[in-house]
């Protein structure tokens, strides 16, 4: 459970800058130049997101249970989750969906984390989903406060984006939920 705390606590940390330090991110940027802020944000990054999964997996052994989910919630689950593939698409592709969602990372993050809320009743659970929950709302709100467009180059906005995040994400869906999701994680989805 350390190592899934800690892990947490370097990934969600780092992209908290922002929303509780903007001004030392503006500092750390100057100091550091843009590509070595980069740098630093991904290498924390990776680190936090291994130490995220060998702390979940190792905490999947010997499970503290905080509640049992009734099973239909698996159902709710299935359904949040076939937002969240089109939304994150939709952050990278601008289109109508994009404009619509406004935060659509944002979105899918918050979604996904819900949809695992509500079938993982384990402590490590709750810690995991419940913290990327908390941070997406979080950022959410900081989002709102942030003056001034984002400065990452992005795709022209087209109706055919809007038909790859719909197409694509479906498409990730169905790969996650019948294919990926047992082979990545060990737990299947359906059947």
């Amino acid at each position: 459970m350390t190592l899934l705390v800690l892990g947490l606590i370097l990934f969600l940390g780092i992209h908290c800058i922002r929303i509780v330090a903007d001004p030392l991110r503006s500092r750390m940027v100057d100091a550091m130049g843009l590509w070595g802020y980069k740098g630093l944000y991904s290498v924390v990054s990776l680190v936090g997101l291994v130490l995220i999964v060998i702390g979940y997996g190792q905490a999947r052994l010997d499970p503290t249970w905080l509640y049992h989910p009734p099973p239909y919630l698996r159902h709710v689950n299935m359904l949040l989750m076939l937002l969240v593939f089109p939304a994150l698409l939709a952050a990278y592709f601008p289109g109508r969906i994009q404009s619509a969602l406004k935060h659509p990372m944002l979105i899918a993050v918050k979604a996904w984390a819900l949809a695992h809320l509500l079938v993982n009743g384990t402590l490590a659970g709750v810690l995991l989903f419940g913290g990327f929950l908390v941070w997406a709302v979080a950022d959410r709100i900081s989002v709102k406060r942030r003056s001034g467009p984002g400065t990452e180059p992005q795709l022209p906005k087209t109706a055919l984006n809007d038909v790859i995040v719909v197409v694509g994400g479906l498409g990730l869906y169905a790969a996650f939920t019948f294919w990926l999701h047992p082979i990545l994680f060990g737990v299947a989805v359906v059947g």
